[in-house]
């Protein structure tokens, strides 16, 4: 029976280095090699391999896996590369174990982001196919109209990405504070939304991940408990880990897929 390969991202996520997205970034560097030869992406390791990143070889004598639940302060970039960006997620925090986040919140925005060294359950939980939720309480420059809150929720067409935002469940809390609720993790989703029409995000706060509440003070993280774990697993069983796009029946294109050469515009009526 011949032994069982394995792609070199997947052994550096599962030994919990980093995600196979940082993985693939770190081979395309030519940060990574195998028996001391540099590796083409996608290429597999077998039992005995000899996996270096920098030199430095890479084993796997994980235990157990770490799974944090932290309050990024603003002003935090949800970054691993300490040697590039001085306020980052990595330093900050301080964990004795290496540790990446899951997503990121961008650097003007605050609230709870998960760090864990289980390469396997990031993309599980990050793909917008999964349709797992993120809660965020935004604060806008003027008052919320009743418009917004329809046009938020329905979908906005995003020029600078060419993509259109997933319907989301949005809720006015005051003249200046709603809520959303999305399944997408576009690069600055919200104030993209917000700044189409024509609003200026003030703050943007992450409240929930799924089933995990922000529940820390800013600037402090915390294990998840083992009844958060159970229930994440068990809303993450059906997930997939691998890009798997979705036909959107309208345009006869994949809803995740890069659109670089989509050059479709809004609706304009005929005259």
């Amino acid at each position: 029976m011949s032994e069982e390969l394995k792609r070199i991202n997947k052994y550096l996520s599962e030994v919990g280095y980093c995600s196979r997205r940082e993985a693939d970034k770190l081979i395309d560097a030519g940060r990574v090699t195998i028996n001391g030869n540099l590796p083409e992406m996608g290429t597999k390791i077998a039992t005995g391999d000899v996996v270096c990143v920098d030199g430095n070889e890479i084993k796997n004598t994980k235990e157990s896996f770490v799974y944090l639940a932290f309050n990024k302060p603003v002003g935090i970039v949800c970054t691993t590369d300490t040697s590039v960006e001085k306020d980052n997620i990595i330093d900050y925090i301080n964990y004795p174990k290496r540790i990446f986040p899951i997503g990121r919140l961008d650097k003007p925005s605050e609230g709870l982001i998960l760090l864990t060294d289980d390469g396997d359950i990031v993309n599980k939980i990050l793909r917008a196919s999964n349709n797992h939720e993120k809660e965020y309480i935004v604060t806008v420059d003027k008052p919320i109209s009743q418009t917004f809150i329809e046009r938020m929720a329905g979908g906005i067409y995003l020029e600078d990405l060419k993509k259109t935002t997933n319907k989301c469940k949005v809720e006015k809390l005051s003249t200046y504070e709603f809520k959303i609720i999305l399944t997408q993790g576009l690069n600055r989703q919200i104030r993209r939304m917000c700044a189409y029409l024509n609003y200026e995000v003030q703050t943007l706060k992450r409240v929930r991940i799924m089933n995990i509440k922000l529940d820390t003070p800013i600037g402090e993280y915390r294990e998840l408990t083992k009844e958060e774990f159970a229930e994440l697993n068990k809303l993450i069983s059906t997930s997939t880990k691998v890009f798997k796009p979705k036909t959107d029946r309208r345009f006869g294109i994949s809803s995740e897929r890069p659109q670089q050469n989509d050059k479709r515009q809004p609706k304009r009526r005929k005259r």
